[in-house]
């Protein structure tokens, strides 16, 4: 078995400091004693943990984007499926350009997006609404989704699904119980990836919000806009938690590997 070569561990190691130095910053300054930003190393304490309690609205707009985020990925998930698969499985006049304008928010500046979004609510006279919020996050977080299931559904072999057809299953019957678990690692893992995503989405949620719709960043951006103190690094903290969380679950059910890659 070859060895690793050193000057590549001490890169890797250099990386994992980079990505892990700032994470690790937010949870030593949540737990300071200090109503400063400030590093616990003179005394440490939960009490920005115990103000979250005391801050309401952060609560509120945190359930807000659990639930506004939950809608898109769902919404976005049940799009990319059927369209995923058509573009995976089939061969059709202006598929290139159905994919294409499928991915396009991923090209387009989310401050240009929030901006687009926001005069055409507004032309309709539904600016500010919750459910406007969810179709403008299912528009971003769809090309996440949409790619996920692209590249499990290329991988999968189609002959399992014609040799169940072959048995007497159905069409409908045959995807349901043979192709979909088969690809079920790529949708679970575009869900995911689409909820994570429109739960932290700031940019486009601020010009597309309203005051009585804020979800948790933008009122985290509006809090350090006019208070600097270690209650949002306390926030910050159990937003990293749960999203380590939810992506270990994702590990123990599918495997990050095969999420990320497109394995079937």
């Amino acid at each position: 078995m070859r060895r690793i070569p050193t000057f590549l561990l001490v890169f890797h190691l250099v990386f994992a400091v980079f990505m892990i130095a700032p994470l690790a910053t937010v949870v030593l300054v949540s737990l300071t004693d200090k109503g400063y930003v400030a590093m616990p190393f003179d005394g440490m304490s939960l009490r920005w943990y115990r103000a979250i309690l005391d801050a309401p609205d952060f609560i509120e707009a945190f359930w807000r984007s659990a639930g506004l985020a939950t809608s898109a990925a769902t919404l976005a998930t049940l799009l990319a499926v059927p369209s995923g698969l058509a573009i995976a499985w089939y061969r059709f006049w202006g598929r290139e350009a159905v994919m294409s304008l499928l991915l396009s928010p991923l090209m387009i500046p989310n401050v240009v997006l929030g901006i687009a979004l926001l005069r055409f609510f507004t032309q309709i006279n539904t600016p500010g609404s919750m459910w406007t919020l969810v179709l403008a996050h299912t528009l971003v977080v769809l090309p996440y989704a949409l790619r996920l299931v692209v590249a499990s559904a290329a991988g999968l072999d189609r002959s399992v699904g014609d040799a169940a057809q072959t048995l007497g299953a159905s069409g409908w019957t045959a995807f349901r119980r043979v192709e979909l678990p088969l690809i079920a690692s790529g949708v679970a893992g575009g869900w995911l990836i689409a909820f994570i995503t429109s739960f932290d989405e700031l940019t486009m949620s601020i010009f597309v919000s309203s005051a009585a719709t804020q979800t948790l960043p933008v009122r985290m951006y509006n809090y350090i806009a006019n208070t600097i103190d270690p209650l949002l690094a306390s926030v910050s903290t159990l937003l990293i938690v749960i999203t380590l969380l939810l992506m270990l679950a994702l590990d123990r059910m599918f495997g990050l590997d095969r999420v990320l890659s497109g394995k079937t």
